[in-house]
Parts: structure tokens; sequence; C-alpha cells
């Protein structure tokens, strides 16, 4: 009897030759770890020289309490850090803003000003340490107050290594964390990719997410077409500003989700790798290899963690960790198991650390470059991955792109659909989830989360209220009319936003100016 993949298509008890794909062992087809169309990997040995790098998404309360645990990461093996911010960053309002109340330092760390960054990273050498942020709408911010913070260190910007999510089309599809309307979105996107690369060559300037597209109920199917979609959209905004494809493309990366179905993972990766380097030479006409390279990170899924008997996922993640490693990460970020509960404590956070220490060190993963190649099973699942994918990406070019389905839409109701339908097998036992729906427990252990003292909306305020004493408010304001300035034409936003930021101006105080030039995003509603 066989069994259904989580896109929808059969998987069968056995695999033999009659079932591999058509010319699956072609040097065409497979290739060469590191060769077009990169879909063995992206890199010719892979692990087997180097781990992928281990990073701890990591943030809450205040900049001084997150600055604690990302030493505590650092000091036990983390190589990357990851940085989390609370809505009201994510949102673009400072912590005394009316709309943070109650949310302040609560999901992440408060970032309001320079001086919050500055405490941050205190300690942290940003020329040594490569850095991501889950930012999006506000991200332009939140990147040039890092390179602020750098330059105060002596670190000059072209050192810098990082990531800034900066995907704000999915926020539209799946999240809600948006600001702007889609149009000046990216229309600020196009900028950073320009101002860095003239300034800060070395960062990943966006992140093209599927994750939580994948956390909202997304297919693996769905989760790589609406990325792609996403990331194509994004490559033809910054061809329109006039840039070269090869000026920017390689600067590109993603972030996809790693379920425990850890086959039908694996072909997603390697279908999404084969997909994006045929769309960046065939459509885009890309030169340069690097620009064809899909690298992307990954998160295991938080959407599987569960509060009932939380010590299962350990389980899980380290299942979810194996499913990333063996499709080819770049870099992997492993959930602590408490998270399902409140966010994780410092022993938590070490113990998913050492689940990919585990899988570097003491598995065999990393002694071969893609062990799953030629497997009957993974490369059929690959193929039938790719076709749904293909599948998806032209109903949303049917629609008129990416950008057009959203307002249709489109995504947004096909991820809805696949959400339903998981929860109504979940409900009726026919998707097993273990300690909910089977092998319960009648009383769970105490368990006693990690809690963020409320006090910390006050101690927020009191520091900007003290920032914006001390200021320059001339100066503040000055900067902030040159920023509107910019906004208002087709110079490069981020030089005026850099002089604001230096200026002790606020997160919500850009982020304001920039809503006044272009409002802010109201969604349709789709019937």
């Amino acid at each position: 009897m066989a069994r259904e993949s989580q896109s929808g298509f059969p998987v069968e008890p056995v695999y033999g030759p009659e079932d591999a794909p058509p010319g699956w062992g072609a040097a065409e087809q497979l290739g060469e770890p590191g060769d077009y169309p990169f879909t063995r990997g992206v890199y010719p040995t892979m692990y087997t020289t180097r781990p992928w790098t281990m990073r701890q998404y990591a943030g809450f309360g205040t900049a001084a309490e997150s600055n604690a645990r990302y030493r505590d990461l650092i000091a036990h093996g983390t190589t990357g850090l990851s940085v989390a911010f609370d809505l009201p960053t994510q949102m673009g309002h400072d912590s005394d803003a009316p709309l943070a109340h109650g949310e302040v330092g609560k999901v992440g760390v408060a970032i309001d000003s320079i001086d919050d960054m500055r405490t941050l990273f205190g300690g942290i050498p940003l020329g040594e340490v490569s850095t991501s942020m889950t930012i999006n709408a506000p991200a332009a911010v939140l990147l040039l107050l890092y390179q602020l913070v750098a330059e105060e260190q002596g670190v000059p910007a072209a050192q810098l290594t990082g990531t800034i999510q900066n995907d704000v089309l999915k926020e539209y599809i799946a999240r809600g964390t948006y600001i702007f309307p889609p149009e000046p979105s990216l229309r600020l996107t196009a900028d950073i990719f320009r101002y860095c690369r003239a300034e800060i060559p070395k960062w990943n300037t966006i992140s093209i997410s599927g994750y939580h597209m994948a956390e909202a109920g997304a297919t693996p199917a769905q989760e790589i077409a609406f990325t792609l979609a996403d990331g194509i959209e994004y490559v033809r905004t910054a061809m329109a500003a006039g840039m070269d494809v090869d000026d920017f493309a390689p600067r590109l990366s993603f972030f996809f989700v790693s379920r425990t179905t850890l086959l039908e993972e694996v072909a997603k990766f390697r279908a999404a790798r084969r997909i994006w380097a045929r769309v960046m030479r065939e459509e885009f006409g890309a030169r340069n290899p690097k620009s064809m390279m899909l690298r992307f990170h990954t998160q295991t899924a938080g959407v599987a963690l569960t509060a009932q008997q939380p010590e299962v996922n350990l389980v899980r993640v380290a299942v979810q960790g194996l499913a990333a490693v063996l499709g080819g990460t770049q870099s992997l970020h492993t959930n602590a198991f408490d998270e399902a509960i409140a966010l994780p404590t410092d022993k938590s956070a070490r113990l998913a650390l050492r689940t990919q220490q585990v899988l570097a060190h003491e598995t065999d993963v990393t002694a071969t470059v893609d062990p799953f190649a030629g497997s009957y099973a993974v490369e059929r699942l690959t193929d039938e991955v790719e076709a749904a994918t293909l599948a998806l990406m032209e109903r949303v070019e049917d629609l008129g792109g990416a950008v057009h389905a959203i307002e249709q839409g489109f995504q947004k109701g096909e991820i809805e659909r696949s959400a339903y339908r998981i929860a109504q097998e979940t409900d009726a036992g026919e998707r097993v989830v273990v300690g909910v729906n089977r092998f319960r427990q009648d009383e769970e252990e105490p368990y006693e989360p990690l809690r963020v003292d409320p006090a910390i909306e006050d101690r927020q305020a009191e520091r900007l209220a003290a920032l914006r004493a001390q200021r320059d408010q001339r100066a503040v304001d000055a900067a902030l009319r040159a920023l509107k300035k910019a906004a208002e034409g087709t110079d490069n936003v981020l030089y005026p936003m850099k002089d604001a930021l230096a200026a002790r101006a606020t997160l919500g105080e850009v982020c304001n100016a920039l809503r006044d030039v272009w409002g802010a995003y109201v969604p349709t509603e789709v019937f």
C-alpha cells in the first residue's frame, strides 16, 4: 500500500530501475557536485572539507540579554549568529509606540536605535562573525545600524559577512509583517542590492524565504514554487532598475524549512537547486555560475514542535536537521525542544546546537558529497517535486507574476487549502503526531519555561526618552527630510537613511518618514 507524500503524490513501498526518471544517471540531469544544474550541491566538496554554518536563532527581551545569549552560543561552538527581532521592530515601530504595547521583547530583541544595536553586539567582533538578521520590511534600517556599529569597532563595511532576510513578498503571502505597499517595497529592495554591491559586497542582500509559507501550511512543492516565484520577481525588479544580473545574483540566498519527512525534503532541496539554475541561465541570461547557485539556509520545522511531551521534539529536530544536511544546506538552525511552550532556555538552546555538532562530528554524513545521488526513490521524488513545482510556478506566471498573484490571493489561498487538509488529517488520526493524537500521556511532566520580564517595555521607553533628550534634534530632522526627499524621487534611500540613523534617529522615525511618502499596505480581502 503506497503512502502519500506531503505534496500529494504516492510514495511506493519499493523502487527499482524501472521507477528511475529517464536520464537520471546522465551528466546533463544530475551533473557533478558544484556544477550546473547543481542538483548534487553547489560546491564540489560540500561538507567533506568544512561543515555547514551552524546558526542558532536567538534574541529576546533587551539588547543586553540577547548579547549575553550570543556570547554563550559562540563560546559553545556556534559559527554564525541569527538575530530574532520583536514584533514592533519587525513592523517599524519604536518600543514606546502605542501599537507596540504588550509586544516589546516578546518574540525577539527590541531594537529602537543605534544605542540598542551597539549593546546587542558589544564585545562581539563583527569582522569575524557571520550574522543573519531575520528582518524584512525595515531590513535596510537594521543593516545600516549593523554597519554603523561595525565601523565604530573599526571594521570596514567591505569585511562584513552575513544576511538580511529582506523578503517582503512572502510577508503578503504568509506572515504579515509588512509596512509599505509592494511597489515601494520592491524599490527599497533594489536600493539595498545597489547599496550592498557598492558598500558591503560580501553581504547576502536577501534570503528569499519559503520557511514561513511552510509554517503556514504549504506543501514542499508549494514552498519552493512560491519562493522561487518571489525570487524571479526580485530579479526582474533589480534588472528593471538597471542592474546586470551577474552584478547582484551571486549574493541572493534562500531560506527553507526542513520537515520530518526526510526523503521528500532531500528531494525538495535537490529540485529547487535544479529549477533555479535553469531559470537564472535560460530566462535571465546569467553567465556567472555563482548567479545560478541556489544557496540556502535551513531551519527545522517550528510548526512540527509540540507542547505535549516536549522532549520528543529533540528527536524530531534531529531528523529534520539530518534531512537538511543530506539535502545540501549551507547553514542550519536547529530549534530548541521547548519552543512550542516559550522562548528557549540557555540549556535547550545548547542542546539544539549539540544536535548539529553530533550530525557534523559523530555521523558519517559529512564523509561523502550527496549520499542520496542515484537512489531510485530520491531521484524519482526529486523529479515529482520538480514537476509539481514548475506547474505551480506556471500558474503564478499566468496571473502576471508573484505580485499580481499575491494581489489576487492565489498563493495564500493555495496554502490555506493545504493547511486545512493537514489539520483534517491530523484530527482524523490519519496523520500521526506522537504525543498529540497517538501515544499520549495522561499527565504531562511539569516544565518551567523562560519568561520575558514585562518591565522591558518601560525600560525601553526610558532609553528612548533619554536618547531624544540627548541627541541633536535639528540634525535628526534634517536627516529625515533628506530621507523623505530621496524616497519621493529616485535616489538610493539607504545613504540618507544611514545619515539619519547615525544622528540617532530611531527605527520608528525612519519608517514613519517612509510611511509619509509611500503609505502603508492594507491587504485586500479575497473571497
